[in-house]
């Protein structure tokens, strides 16, 4: 299964041999926060902000790292399988972050917005979104 995620991952950023590349760089431009209020409720998401960041998902290792001030490292506890509709491919994990705490990461390919890419990370009171690409 993680081999087939690899090969998605591969294709979606034009990797001639995406089996044998199993570390995948991602540069970030920006990023947006929606957090739950004091009822539970998602509120809306915040402005995009410049975040010129590197992500990084190793397969060998099972991990994705936000290359932040303080690192963020999640541990890939599973591979989710690809969700595809008419307008989107979505690449789910189920993570585990520096500290225990669970979270879901998703790599979204926006098929109808010329393939736009995006990295969210999705905990139970806060989410972050990525607009990320492949740095060439």
């Amino acid at each position: 299964m993680k081999l087939v995620y690899l090969f998605f991952i591969g294709l979606l950023l034009n990797m001639n041999n995406p089996i044998t590349a199993q570390v995948y760089r991602f540069k970030t431009s920006s990023v947006s926060i929606m957090e739950k209020d004091t009822k539970g409720k998602w509120g809306e998401w915040s402005d995009f902000k410049k975040a010129e960041l590197i992500i990084t998902l190793d397969g060998s290792k099972d991990r994705i790292i936000v290359n932040t001030r303080e690192m963020q490292l999640y541990k890939i506890l599973s591979y989710g399988q690809k969700i595809e509709t008419e307008f989107d491919e979505t690449v789910p994990f189920d993570c585990e972050d520096n500290n225990g705490g669970p979270c879901s990461i998703m790599i979204v390919t926006r098929k109808n917005q010329d393939n736009r890419m995006q990295i969210y990370i999705n905990y139970n009171d806060v989410k972050m979104v990525y607009n990320v690409y492949n740095p060439k």
